[in-house]
């Protein structure tokens, strides 16, 4: 039991993102406003993004740069001595992607908006039903 709790507790970042994630995910599922549903679809893909960029990270590693010099012949290269930088490279994808999806989401709020006059899903569909 003892070492349970002690793996739980070793790895409370993978905590604070489950948390963020079920926030995010909270607000999208009960929210009717439907910028506080964007805002809730941003905080998921940020606790993804900062999950894949904690496990990414390594102790006592270095940068995956190999250095060439006199005894370069001597020194032999082990990949558990280095950084993957992979997890790191898509997540800068992932960040451009969800400014991009956030961009999108907000023009398309205003445009709904503009028709409609109001933000509240309910509403919404109240008015589509109308019609």
């Amino acid at each position: 039991m003892n070492d349970l709790i002690a793996v739980l507790i070793s790895k409370y970042n993978y905590w604070v993102y489950v948390i963020l994630m079920m926030v995010g995910f909270y607000a999208i599922i009960t929210k009717n406003n439907l910028v506080k549903k964007i805002i809730g679809m941003n905080i998921v893909q940020t606790a993804i993004i900062l999950f894949y960029i904690s496990i990414g990270a390594k102790k006592e590693a270095t940068l995956p740069i190999i250095e060439h010099g006199h005894d370069a012949a001597v020194h032999t290269v082990h990949a558990s001595d280095y950084i993957n930088p992979l997890p790191h490279v898509l997540m800068l994808t992932a960040i451009v992607v969800a400014v991009a999806t956030l961009g999108v989401a907000l023009a398309l709020v205003i445009k709904i908006y503009r028709q409609y006059n109001t933000l509240e899903e309910n509403e919404i569909h109240a008015q589509i039903r109308e019609k």
